[in-house]
């Protein structure tokens, strides 16, 4: 386990944090302009960063359940684009919003279990742990 933040678990926090900032916003903006598609690639870029990334923080120089995520966002997200780029729009949207809610949600709470880097900050830090 890692005690402190290295450049690269910092590197994959802040583009976890940016995704689900820039993700929230795409949720609620108009959907096909072009400023959706050039957010959309920003937020793609964001995610395959804070997969790939995910490769390089390992908890006692071992892999965890949470990297099969790793293996399977960029994955999805070529779905994503695919349906994107041949206007299956409905699957586009699913795609989408499955990896926020996955890959971001249920790894971003995953990540504050107390145990966890991130975890025992907010949990020491509101005096729970």
């Amino acid at each position: 386990m890692h005690n402190a933040f290295t450049p690269v678990i910092l590197l994959h926090t802040f583009a976890a944090l940016a995704a689900v900032a820039l993700g929230a916003g795409m949720f609620l903006a108009r959907k096909g302009t072009f400023s959706h598609r050039i957010a959309g690639r920003g937020w793609v870029a964001l995610m395959l960063l804070t997969a790939i990334s995910s490769f390089w923080i390992r908890s006692s120089g071992s892999f965890s359940w949470i990297h099969l995520l790793s293996v399977a966002v960029p994955l999805l997200l070529a779905a994503g684009v695919y349906f994107a780029i041949t206007r299956n729009l409905r699957g586009h949207q699913r795609m989408m919003v499955g990896i926020y809610a996955l890959g971001l949600g249920v790894a971003g709470l995953f990540t504050l279990l107390p145990h966890r880097l991130l975890g025992k900050m907010l949990w020491s830090s509101l005096g729970l742990n």
